[in-house]
Order: structure tokens, then C-alpha cells, then sequence
């Protein structure tokens, strides 16, 4: 026997032991308790959102019902309907409130991927004097809250002048230690050989990072956006904020929901509105969050 064929023999016995090893090692019976298991985790996890819609859609009288009903009897879009008036009535009008949000969010959003993802390439590829200690800082950082941080945070934002005004909310979402520590544990994984490999055929760093490195950690940012979105979308920045015409929605929302027993069924719309965007943006980019990336396969 040639060489050879006793090369291909041992790998179809090696792809048979593999198969054989990966195939699960379960009855019909184990199968579909594990589906019914995962079908109760699925629904225990959606019942939060599924109560809220319900309750936002229910109308007053059976909103003080005892023992409480999941869902709704007589369905009704009037505490939408009220909750929208009720924002018209306002000086300052509900397009005003949400242009505030999208720009703060979008602009925060965007300073944040970019600003932590051009410091994660550095940090990930390339060595230099104090990057480990550098990091280090950052990934103590994370170990403090925006309730430890925010006092400083007035401050140095006070004397640069920017208190009452959309920067002091945006500015501070740049430097967000998540962001950098999240894409440099991704940017890691990237080959180097792909970079180097780039360089040899003249792309420059920014193209390098445009081109090789930001396509092949897509879930990463994607994961990124989605936390970015989250944290900015639901801040009221009142601290830092105080004209009622840059005010956010979040904050709008919040002082219709503080209006007593009779504001309870637009108290349950608040909560669906505000939490749509976020929703919305995670099961659009879910099948890029789960995606895996090009590279990681492949090993330096």
C-alpha cells in the first residue's frame, strides 16, 4: 500500500472517530426535554416585554385589578393616544425631546466606536512604552460607576464650560473604558499576518484599520453600538443638562410618569416607547453579533 492511501486511510478513520465524538448522545426523550426546557428559558426571559406591552395596552380599570391579569381583556391604544396629548400640551413640543435624544445618541454613539476602536488597534497591535500600564488604568476604570465618577466628572466639565449644553453628555460617552476594553480583546484575535500582509501591498494605517481590521471584528462593534445605544437612549441628563429645551425624551417621559394614579396607563406607554429603539436595534444587528469573525480560524 502506497504511502499515500494509507495517509487517506487514516483520516477517514480520524473523520469517522470525530463524527462518532461529536454526535450527541441523547434519546428522543432527552431532545425534547431540553427543547421544553429552553422554550420555558425563552419565555421567562420575554415576559417582562410581553407584561409591558400588555399593560400598556390595557385600559384604566383593569390596570387596578387584583390578582392582576397578563393580558388584556378590552385592548385599547388610549393611553398611547393620551400619552402623545399629554406631550402636546407641553412648551416644549415632543419632536423638540426626541430630536435631543437622537442627537445625543447618534453623535455619542459614534465618537464612542471610533474613538475606542482606533485606541484598541494601537493597544492590540502595537507595542509601546506604557500601553500594558495603559490598559491596566482602563480596565480599573471599569470597576467604577457613573455614580462614582460623576462629581469629578461636574467639574472638570463645569470649568470647561460645556455644563447645560448636549456636550457634557456626549463628550463623557466617549471615554466609556467598556468600549476600548471590549475591541481590544476582539482586535487580539485578528492575525497579524493579515495587517502585515496589507502593509506589504502599500496600504497606510488608516486604510489598514478602514479596511482589515473593522470588517473582521464587525460583532464586535455591532456588540458595542447596541451598549452605546442603550446607556445613552435611557440617560436623562439632568445633571448636567437644565434648559427644558435640551432635555431629553428619557427625562420627558419620566415627569408624565410621576403624574399620580391618573397617569398610570400613559405610564405604561412611556415604558414601551422608551424601551422600542433598544429592542429594535439589538434584533437588527443579532445576526451580526453572532456572527463569527473571518479571521478566526486562523493562527499566527
Amino acid at each position: 500500500m502506497s504511502k499515500k492511501k494509507k495517509q487517506e486511510n487514516v483520516e477517514k478513520v480520524y473523520r469517522k472517530k470525530l463524527i462518532k465524538r461529536r454526535k450527541p448522545n441523547r434519546s428522543i426523550v432527552g431532545d425534547i426535554f431540553l427543547y421544553l426546557f429552553l422554550a420555558f428559558i425563552a419565555l421567562v426571559m420575554a415576559f417582562p416585554i410581553i407584561y409591558a406591552v400588555s399593560c400598556a395596552l390595557k385600559p384604566l380599570d383593569e390596570l387596578f385589578k387584583f390578582p392582576p391579569r397578563i393580558l388584556p381583556q378590552n385592548p385599547t391604544f388610549d393611553n398611547f393616544s393620551d400619552l402623545f396629548v399629554t406631550m402636546g400640551k407641553s412648551w416644549v413640543s415632543f419632536s423638540r425631546y426626541l430630536f435631543n435624544t437622537v442627537f445625543i445618541t447618534f453623535v455619542g454613539t459614534a465618537g464612542h466606536l471610533l474613538i475606542a476602536s482606533m485606541g484598541a488597534f494601537v493597544l492590540a497591535k502595537y507595542d509601546f512604552p506604557g500601553g500594558k500600564g495603559f490598559f491596566k488604568l482602563v480596565t480599573v476604570a471599569m470597576m467604577f460607576t457613573g455614580y462614582v465618577t460623576q462629581i469629578p466628572n461636574y467639574l472638570i466639565l463645569n470649568r470647561l464650560g460645556w455644563i447645560d449644553s448636549y456636550w457634557a453628555i456626549i463628550v463623557p460617552a466617549f471615554a466609556s473604558p467598556m468600549g476600548l476594553f471590549l475591541m481590544k480583546q476582539f482586535m487580539e484575535g485578528l492575525p497579524t499576518s493579515l495587517i502585515e500582509a496589507a502593509k506589504i501591498d502599500g496600504a497606510n494605517e488608516w486604510k489598514v484599520f478602514r479596511s482589515i481590521v473593522m470588517p473582521n471584528v464587525k460583532p464586535a462593534w455591532m456588540t458595542l453600538i447596541i451598549f452605546s445605544v442603550q446607556g445613552l437612549w435611557n440617560n436623562k441628563a439632568a445633571t448636567y443638562i437644565y434648559s427644558e429645551e435640551k432635555k431629553t425624551l428619557v427625562y420627558a417621559m419620566q415627569q408624565i410618569q410621576s403624574g399620580g394614579i391618573a397617569r398610570t396607563g400613559q405610564a405604561a406607554a412611556v415604558l414601551v416607547v422608551l424601551m422600542l429603539v433598544p429592542i429594535a436595534i439589538f434584533v437588527f444587528s443579532e445576526s451580526q453579533i453572532l456572527e463569527t469573525m473571518a479571521s478566526s480560524g486562523l493562527k499566527d
